[in-house]
């Protein structure tokens, strides 16, 4: 087979791939005489209301298909690589690398590092840039894929090579700026670091990427996650409570600044800061409609507000219940905030919330989505659990029933003799799994 033939793995029911009876196996050669190198050029080339799809079938028959549909309407194929290439691994030696600390023994794709601009487009995930070239690119924006979101930390060039480990990537303000003149909508993350891109080259970053406004739309600042296994890497702090004061003070006041001329607050610092600080979170208006989730902005206020409007739209009653929250350090207080509302309406209704600490990546690592079923058995087997023990969506590797450490849900529910329902990303399905009401929302 060849570099360039892509393997169509479905074809979705009642789409036009299916009124042409394309069938799993047949191979897309080429549409509109061009060959396709991966997602970019496919994407681009069916937007059209007339394209010619040139197919070879499981059986060796090529056939040349004319399309007649909507501009921006689907063909419904799904083919066997989600980029129709080869994934694009990262070039960068980061001093903050998490995959860098990762203990040894976990499946091999654990391990690998992604920087690929498609899955930027696709899946969401940040990517530093230093692995494309100028071609790639004119193409991104010649296809106007976007949002892209970039993972920038320092605008400062030698800084960003240091901190990158990596010679090319100095290059991002260049970079950056070629998609902002071709008018490609960014997103960007500052992975900060103690002594090394917060202080002053925080400003520096803030200031210069805020002159991309309003292309790029919004920025996050994240700590640096710190695992237990850091053994030859670079020396890194944990960031302190007073730490997180000055960054929120930093991120704050630029807000402001901001605000006032282009209305949007666009810097934006992760709830682990205000946790850390012991502030409080801020309101929803702040987060500018929660453009980025992903990276941990917002998630507690959003979490806040909608298990508040589900509780609100039950009526008490006394009805009675027992059931385990298992959480990171991190969630906890919010969550036991919320068990406490919710109690009010439902004073039988009993929620144990349940810190698991980190054995596996250390205890420094204190959120959820970094919790293995090792640590959550260990820690609650022998537990009076009560009915069902809750668990985060995030605990679950992306699409599938298995945690961080190979352990499923079953395997949970066997060592722990409970059942276990895991709990969507927002807060009505939290209310819901509390009080044991069936959520008819989708994954």
């Amino acid at each position: 087979m060849k570099k360039h033939d892509h393997v169509i793995r479905a074809v979705a029911p009642g789409s036009i791939a299916e009124e042409l009876e394309l069938m799993p196996g047949d191979i897309v050669l080429s549409i509109n005489g061009q060959e396709i190198e991966d997602v970019f050029d496919y994407h681009f080339l069916i937007n059209d209301d007339y394209i010619e799809m040139l197919v070879r079938t499981a059986e060796g028959e090529e056939e040349l298909l004319e399309i007649e549909k909507d501009y921006d309407e689907d063909i419904g194929i799904t083919f066997e690589s989600s980029l129709m290439d080869q994934y694009r691994s990262c070039s960068n030696k980061c001093v903050f690398c998490f995959i860098d600390q990762l203990p040894k023994g976990l499946r091999e794709t654990m391990y690998f590092k992604d920087d690929d601009s498609r899955l930027s487009f696709l899946q969401g995930n940040y990517i530093t840039m230093t692995n494309m070239k100028d071609e790639d690119l004119d193409r991104l924006i010649r296809y106007k894929l976007e949002p892209i979101n970039v993972s920038v930390h320092t605008t400062n060039p030698e800084l960003r090579k240091k901190m990158l480990g990596n010679r090319f990537a100095g290059k991002i303000m260049d970079q950056l700026k070629k998609l902002y003149n071709g008018g490609i909508i960014m997103n960007a993350q500052i992975v900060l670091c103690k002594n090394i891109n917060d202080g002053e080259e925080l400003e520096r970053t803030i200031r210069d990427l805020s002159g991309f406004l309003p292309f790029i739309e919004s920025v996050s600042v994240v700590p640096v996650g710190l695992s237990a296994h850091r053994e030859g890497l670079y020396p890194l702090e944990p960031f302190t409570a007073e730490d997180a004061k000055a960054v929120i003070d930093t991120i704050e006041r630029w807000q402001s600044v901001l605000y006032a001329e282009y209305d949007t607050h666009f810097i934006h610092a992760s709830d682990e800061w205000y946790l850390l600080a012991g502030r409080p979170i801020p309101e929803e208006d702040r987060y500018d409609g929660y453009l980025q989730l992903e990276n941990g902005v917002g998630m507690i206020r959003l979490l806040i507000s909608e298990f508040s409007e589900a509780l609100a739209s039950f009526e008490g009653d006394d009805r009675v219940r027992h059931v385990t929250i298992a959480t990171g350090r991190l969630a906890a207080p919010t969550l036991r905030m919320l068990v406490k509302a919710l109690s009010a309406k439902f004073p039988n209704v009993t929620v144990d919330v349940r810190v698991i600490i980190n054995h596996f990546f250390g205890e420094r690592i204190t959120v959820s989505g970094l919790l293995t079923g090792r640590d959550i058995t260990g820690q609650l087997k022998g537990e009076d659990l009560g009915e069902a023990l809750l668990l985060p969506v995030n605990v679950l590797r992306s699409g599938e029933d298995v945690l961080l450490d190979d352990m499923t849900v079953g395997d949970i529910e066997s060592a722990l003799q409970i059942p276990v329902r895991i709990v969507k990303s927002n807060g009505q399905d939290l209310a819901l799994a509390i009080l044991g009401e069936a959520s008819d929302l989708s994954s």
